[in-house]
């Protein structure tokens, strides 16, 4: 195979749909803030992403919390600072684990859905049908479901964090008897406002990646439900790894701006 050949067959199509996904994403940043604002759909939106996916994330932020307790506790031990098990949870899920275990969770559970749900309407030509009496098809299902996400997600995390500390504190209190309040006292004594904002902020971006991800391999679906299927596997996988890869950065910025949170 020669060099053009090579570039032409394995190096242009991947970049050319990264640019067609670029242009879509900045499509929806854009509308967003263009009226008609679908207020109604956009509630609906996040109650299906957000209220729904409560559940699941605080579950799993109990559990994360229960773990990571266990794991510090094991570690300090070995130094004689099991007084800093609350505040060393408390950083670790506020900063990093929070907001990454609720990126991947809702990333699985509202980017299938959302992949699933555009791909069967593209498939079956309702999106068509909707543009046929005079719809915005892409502000109407696209701009919301993007809209829902970005409002969600910094909830949702501070659902997991939450629900993170208190698993914390309960395999804490197994172990010491350490009462409830002494615990969130000691693991917010070292946690600030620079630690906890951008953390939070961040899943905005997350939410973000995982709609646009989503909808983009949803209304871009064909070949009937082998194609909705596909949509909403690949939703998953490429938002997940988008998310991580955008978390390296967003963590590189953070330090710029907030200097105090890489001490």
């Amino acid at each position: 195979m020669s060099m053009r050949a090579f570039v032409r067959t394995v190096i242009v199509p991947p970049l050319a749909r990264g640019g067609r996904v670029v242009v879509f994403a900045g499509r929806a940043l854009r509308e967003m803030f263009r009226p008609p604002f679908e207020i109604r759909e956009t509630a609906r939106q996040v109650y299906e992403v957000g209220w729904r996916s409560l559940p699941l994330i605080a579950a799993a932020g109990y559990a994360v919390g229960i773990v990571m307790s266990m794991h510090t506790r094991a570690s300090l031990e070995r130094f004689g600072a099991e007084a800093l098990i609350p505040a060393a949870l408390a950083l670790a899920l506020v900063r990093e684990t929070g907001p990454l275990v609720v990126g991947l969770l809702v990333s699985g559970r509202v980017g299938a859905g959302i992949g699933a749900e555009l791909g069967a309407m593209k498939v079956t030509e309702q999106i068509d049908a909707l543009e046929a009496v005079a719809v915005d098809s892409f502000k109407f299902l696209v701009v919301t479901r993007v809209a829902a996400c970005m409002v969600a997600m910094p909830i949702l995390t501070v659902v997991m964090n939450f629900t993170g500390i208190v698993g914390g504190w309960t395999a804490e209190s197994a172990v010491s008897g350490m009462g409830f309040e002494s615990y969130f006292r000691a693991a917010f004594s070292l946690v600030q406002f620079t630690d906890y904002l951008p953390g939070t902020l961040k899943t905005m971006v997350f939410g973000f990646i995982i709609a646009v991800t989503a909808s983009y391999l949803g209304v871009h679906a064909s070949g009937g439900t082998q194609g909705v299927g596909q949509a909403a596997t690949r939703s998953v996988v490429t938002a997940s790894v988008l998310m991580i890869a955008a978390n390296v950065v967003l963590v590189r910025l953070i330090f710029f701006v907030f200097p105090e949170t890489a001490e």
